[in-house]
């Protein structure tokens, strides 16, 4: 479990703490452009090396991951308000109507991936980072959706629920009361796994053109800069990838470790 749960953790915890910190300092100020300094690779003044407008990759990539982790975060719990009231009605009213149109809208969703979504509501609204957390959240709400009616399903039955019924309480009551903390362990695995798949999902809408705009920086479109760059300055390309890499290890590992931790039984089936 520990394997990796703490390896996982420390690298969540070392973006997490870039991203807060570039509020308050970063090495340059990620607007300051010098044309001089474009192209530097790694050094003592600049570690990460320069990018070719030669802007501070370092500082760029610690104000991207505040981009980042607030767009997946948002979209996250986006998804999380809205799946989890969903599957939890859906379970109540199992084989009812509520259910079955709770479960073709999840289908309907699931029919459109979130790059897609995002591209029409960029044609609507305009690409922007607002429009990205809403694409990827929409896209979050089945997912949770799901997993809520699943794992509720399989306590309905159960002695304690039914206690619950004959002492008179509502499907809503027991929902809130008594499935809801049962399932909570499950949503947090699954909020992790999805926030580490909101962060490659920004960095793929950031890539295309449809995530946060400049000035703002962001990895994805860091990586779209220097897609022609790669064989003069591999460096400019190869820091934001690792940071996307490193940043959605961790978060799998960590999700990885909870799984783990708050099943001990699957933890000692998978050690």
């Amino acid at each position: 479990m520990m394997r990796r749960l703490a390896p996982g953790a420390a690298l969540s915890a070392v973006f997490v703490i870039a991203a807060l910190l570039s509020f308050l300092w970063t090495p340059y100020a990620v607007d300051g452009m010098a044309i001089a300094n474009r192209l530097q690779p790694p050094s003592a003044a600049h570690l990460l090396g320069t990018d070719h407008f030669g802007r501070d990759i370092l500082s760029m990539i610690m104000v991207g991951a505040r981009t980042s982790i607030a767009v997946a975060l948002v979209a996250v719990g986006i998804g999380m308000g809205l799946g989890v009231p969903l599957g939890l009605a859906a379970a109540a009213r199992h084989g009812g109507l509520l259910d079955e149109l709770i479960m073709r809208g999840n289908d309907l969703v699931f029919a459109f991936p979130s790059l897609v979504i995002a591209i029409l509501i960029t044609a609507i609204a305009g690409p922007s980072a607002v429009n990205a957390i809403i694409a990827i959240g929409i896209f979050n709400v089945p997912v949770f959706a799901r997993l809520t009616r699943g794992a509720a399903l399989a306590l309905w039955s159960r002695d304690f629920i039914l206690a619950a019924q004959v002492a008179g309480k509502g499907r809503a009551r027991i929902s809130l009361e008594h499935i809801l903390p049962n399932v909570t362990n499950l949503l947090i695995v699954q909020g992790t796994i999805q926030f580490s798949l909101g962060i490659l999902a920004e960095a793929a809408l950031s890539y295309v053109g449809l995530g946060a705009q400049p000035p703002i920086p962001s990895w994805g479109r860091m990586l779209a800069d220097a897609q022609t760059m790669v064989a003069m300055a591999p460096h400019v390309a190869l820091m934001p990838g690792l940071a996307i890499v490193l940043t959605v290890l961790g978060l799998n590992l960590l999700g990885d470790g909870l799984r783990d931790a708050l099943d001990p039984k699957l933890g000692e089936g998978r050690a």
